[in-house]
């Protein structure tokens, strides 16, 4: 039996690389910043929509890149800025004219 092999030591900011050159799609700088949940999908709707590098459905690259963000961030967001970020994923939504999503039908 070998030895398992650790990989090699990364800078502590990959997530940050991967929003920077994401081929999801191209961020306008500050995007997550925002305290305004419209602000945040409508900047992501605008991305998505002016990308020429996802490979996916605008509005499917759009969220994917908002809940990236939002689970690499994972513990260290605070309880307003998680609130901010969730608020901005029905917002997408609604931005898109998609349905509400499964976890918030009742």
């Amino acid at each position: 039996m070998t030895a398992r092999k650790t990989p090699p030591a990364r800078g502590r900011k990959w997530s940050a690389e991967v929003t920077r050159h994401s081929d999801a799609l191209d961020l306008e700088p500050g995007v997550f910043a925002s305290d305004d949940p419209r602000r945040i999908a409508e900047s992501l709707k605008r991305s998505a929509e002016a990308s020429t590098r996802r490979k996916s459905t605008p509005f499917r690259s759009a969220m994917s890149m908002l809940v990236f963000y939002t689970n690499r961030a994972g513990r260290h967001l605070s309880q307003g800025r998680r609130q901010t970020l969730d608020r901005a994923r029905v917002e997408l939504r609604r931005l898109f004219g998609r349905p509400d999503g499964p976890d918030r039908r009742r």
